[in-house]
């Protein structure tokens, strides 16, 4: 690393809380799927600020969005009407097929907000008795940080010390669809689950999985509720997850690329009474719903539709996925992933994928890390034929080489 990029490094370890462990590159532009750092040089992003900049870093009619909007207006408050907020809803609204939506800002907000509809809503409309509403959730699943949703995590890291936790939540294993049957009891009012466990390594469900649970949910008044936050939005080549089994969730909900990465917005999408039940004074956010969020959030809907990026993920993500199960390397334990959400898993004894991803940043790649034996790719959906190419040669070099 050069002097600057070090000065950087230092002081945010001297200032900053030590909760990230990023990789040691120090960005200051990015443009499409390129990034550059401080010394000019220039990478292709592999991560996508985890699906956020989906459409592209800086992709130019979101911005031009923001910034007339933040020429005009930027927040009310929901004390008062602004004249962004409705015309958002209704293109979400039919986009999706929702009846129902609630903006907020990041999608643990998104998620906590689903978690208090669904129990009010099996409290005064299922008839569950008050305080016994119970929520099936998966082990290894990943909804956020904060406190309500680390407490029904099963990763040891990010539960430790953190406690006492809220009661009412049952872990079943992902993708056990007899398991989910076995959990459910006339107290539970919502199965909350990824499509696909993003952090916990692009891990798939087996096929027919989420058919099983939408008729286990409808058939016991249990609100099925997804969680594509980062699986949402084109990420896996179909607007959202659950149209690859021809399903629809009770609850969705969106984030991350729902405003293309230009600022944080998310929302809890309802196709039911769900978001029926909350009333004025019961649950809000000062800057959920404002003009400058829902501005964003419409250009960047907008350009994903628009621009073809849903269908470009499906023919990119086909062609890297195909791309890196032909790479023949020892250290490939698994390749697996759908449209533009990937995962090459080494095997343990090819030692942590950290060494990886920082050999592929000497090469021109951004890539992160997970669960120290999984690299996760996921691009911009705009990415091409040719960038998907370049990004395998480098990755077949990088996954093959001697570390010893």
């Amino acid at each position: 690393m050069s002097a600057s990029v070090i000065d950087f490094v230092a002081t945010e370890a001297r200032f900053g809380a030590h909760n990230y462990e990023p990789i040691g590159v120090v960005l200051s532009r990015g443009e499409g799927v390129w990034v550059w750092d401080t010394e000019g040089n220039r990478y292709l992003d592999c991560l996508s600020a985890y699906s956020a900049v989906s459409q592209g870093h800086c992709h130019p009619k979101i911005l031009a969005a923001m910034v007339e909007q933040a020429h005009r207006l930027t927040l009310t408050s929901r004390a008062f009407h602004n004249d962004q907020l409705a015309p958002f809803y209704e293109e979400i609204a039919a986009l999706t097929g929702s009846h129902k939506v609630l903006p907020m800002n990041s999608g643990a907000e998104a998620v906590e907000s689903a978690i208090k509809s669904v129990r009010k809503w099996g409290y005064e409309v299922k008839g569950v008795p008050d305080g016994h509403a119970e929520i099936i959730v998966c082990a290894n699943n990943f909804h956020g940080r904060t406190l309500g949703i680390v407490g029904f995590s099963t990763d040891p890291d990010t539960r430790a010390h953190f406690g006492p936790f809220a009661p009412g939540f049952k872990i079943i294993p992902f993708g056990d669809a007899a398991a989910l049957a076995e959990a459910i009891t006339p107290n539970t009012v919502a199965f909350l689950v990824e499509p696909i466990q993003g952090e916990a390594g692009v891990i798939l469900p087996p096929a027919g999985y989420f058919s099983e649970v939408r008729e286990l949910c409808t058939t016991n008044n249990v609100m099925l509720v997804l969680d594509e936050i980062q699986t949402g939005l084109g990420r896996t080549g179909k607007l959202l997850a659950e149209q690859h089994e021809g399903i629809e969730a009770d609850v969705t909900l969106l984030g991350k690329a729902l405003s293309g990465g230009f600022y944080p917005v998310s929302a809890v999408l309802s196709n039911n009474d769900v978001l029926g039940t909350l009333r004025p004074g019961q649950h809000g956010s000062t800057f959920g719903g404002n003009p400058l969020a829902c501005a964003v959030a419409r250009a960047a809907l907008r350009v994903l539709t628009e621009e073809g990026m849903i269908e470009n993920a499906a023919r990119q993500g086909a062609r890297f996925l195909e791309g890196l199960k032909d790479i023949r390397a020892n250290t490939i334990r698994e390749v697996r992933g759908r449209g533009l959400m990937l995962a090459v898993e080494l095997h343990p004894e090819a030692g942590r994928a950290r060494r990886y991803c920082e050999a592929l940043q000497a090469k021109g790649i951004l890539a992160k890390d997970t669960h120290e034996q999984t690299i996760r790719i996921a691009p911009p959906l705009v990415i091409t034929s040719d960038q998907v190419d370049w990004a395998l040669e480098r990755l077949a070099s990088t996954l093959t080489q001697d570390f010893s």
